[in-house]
């Protein structure tokens, strides 16, 4: 019996001596969040055409050509209800990569209300 209390409390030791040298998990700081102006209502949302690089929201779509890029983002923010989403229906109707973009960019946006 002496021989299994030392087995469990030997256990115990490695046990706690093993959690001991983890270190703690750091979460990276956050980044700040930058809201764009508020524009009084009747009035075009953003100017046509791209969006200035500071003011563009951002997504990691690299490897898609810029018009579905473009499309995607034009779709996710128009899902968001943000003050950034347009649908260029010019460009929607004519440019299937953009229009692939745009859909692709509301259904999934759309989706995670």
């Amino acid at each position: 019996m002496h021989t299994k209390n030392r087995l469990f409390i030997s256990c115990i030791i490695f046990a706690l001596a093993g959690c001991a040298g983890i270190a703690p998990v750091q979460t990276p700081p956050e980044k700040p969040v930058i809201k764009p102006p508020k524009l009084p209502p009747g009035k075009l949302q953003r100017p046509a055409g791209p969006l200035p690089p500071s003011t563009r929201p951002t997504y990691n779509l690299m490897g898609y050509p810029p018009a579905v890029q473009e499309g995607y983002i034009d779709g996710c923010e128009t899902a968001k209800k943000s003050q950034w989403g347009i649908k260029d229906m010019k460009r929607y109707q004519s440019d299937a990569q953009y229009r692939m973009g745009w859909d692709d960019g509301f259904f999934i946006c759309g989706s995670k209300r």
